[in-house]
């Protein structure tokens, strides 16, 4: 057991939170995700939400502040003006956890699976509200 880390925070994903470098992707996906056939390495959290999950990693990683986008969520398909409670709740995470707060940007779907496969890592959670999915830019520490 380690101090101040949140639980959620698996050795698996502390190891890949620790193994990415600055400007590497980590996927935080809901259920329907799919995960393991993007090619990047997943780790399962189940039984948590990816609102929990992000909460977590911005508890340890900062986000890129090199980057214009360094937070990507999903749009909705047919309705790119559409926001999702997901990705509400995850802006009101980012502005009150991240270091360097930043607004979300939208990617179309097919996109968005481009994008994720060349993220270093994808956690798949339980997730079950639909476009419950974020890719997360890491930064440096300064």
């Amino acid at each position: 057991m380690l101090r101040n880390l949140d639980p959620i925070l698996c050795p698996d994903l502390l190891y890949v939170l620790r193994a990415m470098g600055h400007g590497d992707g980590i996927v935080i996906a809901d259920a329907n995700f799919p995960a393991e056939s993007l090619g990047p390495r997943c780790i399962r959290a189940d039984g948590s939400d990816a609102s929990v999950v992000l909460n977590a990693v911005l508890s340890v990683m900062p986000l890129d502040t090199y980057t214009q986008t360094p937070a990507l969520c999903m749009q909705v398909v047919g309705d790119a003006n559409a926001v999702p409670e997901a990705v509400a709740d995850f802006q009101a995470i980012i502005n009150a956890t991240a270091d360097a707060p930043c607004d979300l940007m939208l990617l179309e779907r097919f996109a968005f699976y481009e994008r994720a496969k060349s993220a270093f890592a994808v956690v798949q959670t339980g997730e079950r509200r639909l476009y419950g999915n974020i890719i997360l830019t890491k930064g440096v520490f300064t």
